[in-house]
């Protein structure tokens, strides 16, 4: 009788110990990320091909640093307008069609910048194309993070930072390609072609799925199960994904009509600034705080300050060929590139809190040293070869550690927090705070160094960085592997913190006791 009870075991206890399979990635969700995060290509490109473009710009107009300042950070105060109007416009017309929007409208301003014939016409340039930037800048990420699955969100999700690395490196290399032309011509052909990519995006963008989420907002239950079951892992994950957006969205379980009506209060986001902002939840406030903190905290760390001013840097650094500091420029994007494309992999494997904290320490290390560096440049009358490299070494680490973490999990965990129907405005909330916080830093740093000199404004940079970390790992909850309909679920708890430690370690005790019986059934297995 023992010999039949452990055959009968035998089946069981083998199955016990199989691994399970990960399900294979959604082709069709992973497409869908890459058409909608392409539109950031369109920011990236904008700020790298600026921090070249002004060299030439201050030279053929004749403009003031102060007038080099407003130009290169402008953008990011007009593209407020874009993002503010995105939030509307996604919920109107749909997610799909405003990133159609967006890329006409950045097309407009790339050719008024291309032609621009004075500094005023310029920034009439500028104005259109920053609009064009936060409309891009909004929807990229909320719309991914609608398509994809739980499974593979964080890696979809980050996608909007890849392709601003991407962008950023390509108007590095235009500026260095289109360099050689005149004077008048060059800058000029690096700020127009901006336009090409532009007509692409909106063109591959109209063979995108609209977003299930605004779909099952619009009542069309039937266009947003055709969507999710392609976008799905698997057809009991569609159908889960859907009841959990019905839900959300205030329609009843049992509804599956393919048009039924949905109060136009949830469906215009009217009202919702009252429950976002006047009268919110523990849980909603939690969120927002969150939410805002680290869009704040990715610009206040100056991230732009040394992509858009790295020629300047360089410069101060002891390097004072053009070429050269164009070439270093480059590196600098490379690097940038290389380290979100790393990032990506990541982020679903290791979770946020980890790779976002890890990231932010290593940003303060980076910017202390650089500020170091500098300032011993700074107080020396001849060139120190060994400070000059540590200036340039640590100016790339603290781009890698940047592209490592906080630059994508800012927009994967941004997007994915906010509840369905405070996602718009509560996203656009975040890419405000970002945008303003980027144009504050881009339009006065230049003043910031000549006040406080170029070390002592990265030292400033290092104190807000540690401030941020100490924010992050007291403000922000793991959502990896969470339905972005579950968010809600783990904000809000005033003692999140300590409560995740006890669940971390009932969870490894639990482990512990895994292993221990495993051991015992296998050799139970082996003796049989």
């Amino acid at each position: 009788m023992a010999g039949a009870e452990r055959s009968d075991q035998q089946p069981k206890s083998i199955a016990d110990f199989d691994p399970q399979k990960k399900p294979k990635r959604n082709k069709y969700a992973f497409a869908c990320a890459i058409l909608a995060s392409m539109t950031s290509i369109l920011l990236g490109y904008d700020i790298g091909v600026m921090s070249g473009a002004a060299i030439f710009i201050k030279e053929d107009l004749k403009i003031s640093d102060v007038q080099v300042e407003i130009l290169v950070g402008i953008l990011n105060i007009y593209s407020l307008v874009g993002s503010a109007a995105a939030r509307r416009t996604s919920d109107w017309i749909g997610r799909r069609y405003t990133i159609v929007l967006a890329a006409a409208i950045f097309f407009a301003g790339a050719l008024l910048m291309g032609f621009s014939t004075n500094y005023a016409f310029l920034m009439v340039g500028r104005f259109v194309a920053g609009i064009g930037v936060g409309y891009a800048l909004m929807i990229a990420p909320v719309y991914t993070a609608e398509v994809s699955p739980a499974s593979t969100r964080g890696f979809l999700t980050s996608f909007p930072e890849v392709f601003i690395n991407g962008g950023i490196l390509l108007g590095y290399v235009s500026n260095f390609a289109l360099s050689k032309l005149s004077l008048r011509l060059g800058w000029r052909m690096m700020l127009g072609i901006g336009a090409i990519p532009s007509v692409f995006l909106g063109l591959v963008i109209l063979f995108m799925p609209e977003s299930p989420r605004w779909l099952v907002m619009q009542g069309r239950l039937g266009d947003a199960k055709k969507v999710l079951d392609k976008t799905s892992d698997s057809k009991e994950e569609a159908l889960l994904r859907l009841a959990d957006i019905k839900e959300a969205a205030g329609i009843c379980p049992e509804c599956n009509d393919d048009v039924i009506s949905v109060q136009s209060k949830g469906n215009r986001g009217e009202g919702v600034w009252k429950e976002l902002l006047i009268r919110p939840t523990l849980a909603v406030r939690h969120i927002l705080i969150a939410g805002v903190g680290i869009h704040f905290f990715q610009q206040a760390s100056g991230i732009d300050a040394v992509v858009l001013y790295s020629p300047r840097i360089f410069e101060k650094a002891g390097i004072t060929s053009s070429n050269q500091m164009l070439l270093a420029t480059i590196a600098v994007g490379l690097v940038k590139t290389i380290s979100i494309l790393v990032a990506t992999f990541f982020l679903d494997r290791i979770g946020r809190r980890p790779l976002l904290l890890s990231s932010v320490g290593g940003m303060i290390v980076s910017l202390t040293t650089l500020g170091f560096s500098l300032t011993i440049i700074d107080h020396s009358h001849k060139k120190l070869t060994w400070a000059v490299g540590l200036a340039i070494t640590t100016v790339m680490s603290f781009v890698a550690f940047f592209s490592i973490g906080l630059g994508p999990i800012t927009w994967v965990y941004s997007s994915e927090i906010f509840p369905l129907k405070l996602r718009a405005q509560g996203t656009s909330m975040g890419v405000a705070i970002n945008r303003l916080t980027s144009g504050v830093i881009s339009t006065t740093f230049i003043s910031l160094y000549k006040a406080m000199t170029i070390g002592g404004s990265f030292f400033l940079f290092a104190g807000i960085a540690s401030v941020a970390w100490l924010f992050f790992y007291m403000c922000l909850p793991e959502t990896q592997g969470r339905n972005l309909e579950d968010m809600e679920g783990i904000f809000g708890n005033l003692n999140w913190l300590r409560d995740s430690k006890a669940a971390k370690k009932r969870a490894a005790a639990d482990r512990s006791n895994g292993d221990s019986s495993r051991a015992s059934n296998v050799q139970l297995v082996g003796g049989g």
